[in-house]
Formats: structure tokens, C-alpha cells, sequence
């Protein structure tokens, strides 16, 4: 009774999983991102955010940028970086694979509304852009005394 459903052309669910699969390589979707707070396939640089009470820290691993060609702006909350990663030259020859970001790119991160947009600082170092942005004074919070 159940043979007809056991008994299938396994070619054509091959098939259905390489469409897909270039499905997702076209739109740059990964069924297989390891977390919620995973970005697409080919998202450059790489960040990392940190916060404490006095600061927010955020770090872009960009190497082989040059940081005097790097845009790095804050409006309100937002910080965005843009720049351009420049194409290795290669002398007669050709690529079989190219797995390196070439090519303009710009992220735009949402801070928390307490930072101070005039107290930033960037610094960039061995392919790490680190840029800290000061909390307000206002809105740390403060031992108030009883009497």
C-alpha cells in the first residue's frame, strides 16, 4: 500500500534542492546562517559592537583598506562607514575561485539614543577599524546621596 510513496525518483528532489540552492546564491539568502543576528553571504566588513555604561565600541575588520579612503560619518544614532576594497591585480592569468569583498561597500549601524555624536573617535590598526562613541553624561546613571 505504502510502496508507491517509498518508491520515488530521487533525481527529481535532487534536482529541486540545486533550484534551491541557486535561488539562494542569487538573492544571497543561506538557509544555513548559525543565528538570528547572522547577515547575508558577503556582507563587508565584518562587525563586532560592544557597549559599556560609559561607551559603545564598534569594530570593522577591513583589512587591506586604506583608512584615508574611508568615509566614516554619525547622524543622530546612526554611524555609517563606507569605502572601497580595491581588486587584487593578477598579471596573466585567471580565477578559478574569488571568495575576497572587492568593490564599494557601506554599513550603517544603529547605536543607542544616549550616545554623543560630538565625542567619537576612530582609530585604525592591523585591519581593524575601532570606532567608540562616548554615552552622554546625562544619561549615565548616578549615585544620588540620602540624608
Amino acid at each position: 500500500m505504502f510502496g508507491s510513496l517509498t518508491n520515488f525518483d530521487g533525481s527529481l528532489f535532487d534536482q529541486l534542492r540545486r533550484i534551491e540552492q541557486e535561488v539562494n546564491e542569487a538573492f544571497g539568502l543561506d538557509p544555513h546562517l548559525p543565528g538570528i543576528r547572522s547577515v547575508a553571504k558577503g556582507t563587508f566588513p565584518p562587525i563586532n559592537v560592544g557597549a559599556t555604561p560609559d561607551k559603545v565600541d564598534v569594530y570593522l575588520f577591513s583589512p587591506g583598506i586604506d583608512p584615508g579612503k574611508l568615509e566614516v560619518s554619525i547622524q543622530q544614532n546612526l554611524l555609517t562607514v563606507a569605502g572601497e576594497r580595491q581588486a587584487v591585480a593578477v598579471e596573466a592569468g585567471k580565477f578559478y575561485r574569488k571568495e575576497r569583498f572587492q568593490g564599494e561597500f557601506r554599513r550603517v549601524i544603529t547605536l543607542p539614543d544616549d550616545v554623543d555624536p560630538d565625542r567619537v573617535e576612530a582609530s585604525y590598526t592591523d585591519g581593524v577599524l575601532h570606532i567608540s562613541v562616548k554615552r552622554r553624561e546625562a544619561s549615565r546613571p548616578r549615585q544620588i546621596e540620602i540624608r
